[in-house]
């Protein structure tokens, strides 16, 4: 089929007909070629003046159509909308600095006991206790030694160790790794 094709589109350039000659230059779709044009090619010229031309006997004549022309390249394409709606991620509350310092946690020995705002102490909370900071804050913590970090809800009052500045439950402390070291340095940031 190519070969037929491109050995009838070789005969009508060089028979001189200038009613294809652009298509070729353009890659595009196939179609047969219209028996009532002007075209000047020895087997469409047999076909309009009535002899009949089997697919056997000889190759089909075709056309091809002009795509349409592309959009130069200095000029940005137009954006492509998307059918479906685009899901923006939840805005991140605003933080704000409270501090850094260091952080340790507690759990299995305080497991059912009462918190100072009087929740019962679970295991795998995600909790702190605080000197100062009021009950129900939102608290982001994140672990300077290994970059992780979580957002706990302060419930209980403490830490009374030190130079500490916040006690994790055992749920907050497993998320930033902090279990097996037991302590790490943290920085603390109110969510609003």
């Amino acid at each position: 089929m190519r070969r037929t094709l491109f050995l009838s589109g070789f005969a009508l350039l060089l028979s001189g007909s200038n009613a294809l000659a652009p298509a070729f230059a353009v890659t595009g779709r196939v179609a047969p070629l219209d028996t009532s044009s002007t075209s000047t090619a020895p087997e469409a010229q047999e076909l309009r003046e009535g002899q009949s031309s089997t697919s056997s006997d000889r190759p089909q004549t075709v056309a091809i159509l002009e795509e349409a022309p592309l959009a130069p390249a200095d000029k940005p394409a137009a954006p492509i909308t998307p059918s479906l709606p685009i899901a923006t991620p939840p805005a991140r509350p605003s933080a704000r600095p409270i501090g850094a310092g260091i952080a340790s946690w507690y759990g299995p020995g305080f497991y059912g006991n009462r918190t100072a705002n009087g929740e019962v102490f679970r295991p795998g909370t995600l909790t702190a206790a605080h000197r100062t900071l009021p009950f129900g804050t939102k608290v982001r913590v994140t672990n300077l030694w290994n970059g992780r970090s979580t957002v706990v809800r302060i419930n209980d009052r403490g830490p009374f160790h030190g130079s500490r500045v916040i006690d994790l439950a055992h749920g907050a402390a497993s998320q930033l790794g902090v279990v097996a070291s037991g302590v790490a340095q943290v920085k603390l940031e109110v969510l609003q």
